[in-house]
C-alpha cells in the first residue's frame, strides 16, 4: 500500500487504518509505505527505512521509533530534513 491515507481527513484515515489493522490481524502480511511516523506507530510491526533509495535501517517498529540508529532516521523522526 503506497500512502493509502494521503490527503484523507482524520475520520477516513482512521477507517482505512482499521481495515489495514484487521487485515494484518487476520494473518496477512501488509507492506505499507508512509511518511507519517504516527501511522507507523499505530500499524507497523517492523520498519524498513529508506533514504535516497537505499535501505538505511530495518528493525522492529518499537525499537526503530524509540531509538533510530542512523542519523537520517533520527533526523526524519525529529522532523528535520536529512539531505
Amino acid at each position: 500500500l503506497d500512502e493509502p491515507t494521503a490527503s484523507l481527513d482524520p475520520a477516513s484515515t482512521a477507517a482505512v487504518e482499521r481495515i489495514i489493522a484487521a487485515s494484518r490481524d487476520e494473518g496477512r502480511k501488509v507492506v505499507l509505505v508512509t511518511h507519517d511516523p504516527g501511522q507507523a506507530r499505530r500499524l507497523a510491526d517492523d520498519v524498513a527505512f529508506l533514504h535516497r533509495g537505499k535501505l538505511v535501517e530495518h528493525r522492529p517498529a518499537v525499537s526503530f521509533l524509540a531509538a533510530p540508529q542512523s542519523v537520517e532516521a533520527a533526523a526524519f523522526l525529529d522532523g528535520r530534513l536529512a539531505l
